[in-house]
């Protein structure tokens, strides 16, 4: 299910930029223009996630988020033009999870997004081991195996085949695959996530142009299959 996210900011090009970049990466999203027109929207939405302009008529970010922190425990992100050490200490004070400065890179700002949601999300009984046909992962023992045979795979390559397997059937996007291994201290470039895609092919003598178990949707990203 995609995670909802309320963009509060009165500026209406920051507003289409911040919808149309986050519908692109599967939110959905709702826009209010000021903290009351949120409240609005926060009752009849049930957002996951808060991006809050601190700057704005009515009801300023700060007036909001502590409104806010008195009924609720939504995580929010300010989005400000404030860059003064006493702006953000306040915004934390009254209850912020994370903060980031205008002018900002869309995809720092994703990256920021997951970060706050994965803290404030129960994390479900994460099941040690996925099983796709012949091909075993165990997380507790951070082993693989291809039917009887172990596969020796590096830590990079054991998360990345993690990440594809866990989302079996489902298309993973390049850029989404090398955020999670930035966010987790890999080197996350396009080129180099190429290359930790073919050793994990190698490995697991998968075939290119047949592929049994990663399948490249080109020009996207990449599909863990069902092994027969």
């Amino acid at each position: 299910m995609a995670r909802k996210v309320l963009v509060i900011d009165d500026t209406r090009n920051i507003q289409i930029m911040l919808r149309d970049f986050l519908e692109s990466q599967g939110f959905e999203v709702e826009i209010a223009g000021d903290g009351i027109e949120a409240f609005d929207s926060i009752e009849r939405s049930q957002p996951d996630l808060i991006l809050l302009d601190i700057m704005m008529p009515n009801m300023d970010g700060y007036q909001f988020i502590s409104q806010l922190r008195k009924t609720s425990d939504l995580p929010v992100i300010m989005i400000t033009a404030k860059q003064q050490e006493a702006d953000i200490v306040h915004g934390f004070e009254l209850g912020a999870d994370d903060y980031i400065t205008k002018p900002f890179k869309l995809r720092e700002l994703l990256m920021r997004m997951r970060a706050v949601l994965r803290r404030s999300t129960p994390r479900e009984e994460e099941k040690p081991i996925t099983i796709i046909g012949d091909l075993q992962l165990d997380r507790s023992r951070h082993k693989v195996t291809l039917g009887d045979e172990p596969v020796e795979l590096t830590p990079l390559e054991f998360f990345v085949l993690d990440i594809l397997m866990d989302s079996q059937g489902k298309v993973v996007r390049k850029e989404d695959l090398c955020i999670r291994l930035i966010e987790n201290g890999f080197s996350g470039s396009e080129a180099t996530l190429k290359i930790h895609i073919r050793n994990i092919r190698m490995k697991l003598r998968d075939e290119l142009d047949q592929p049994k178990y990663i399948e490249t949707v080109f020009g996207i990203g990449y599909r863990f299959l069902e092994g027969s």
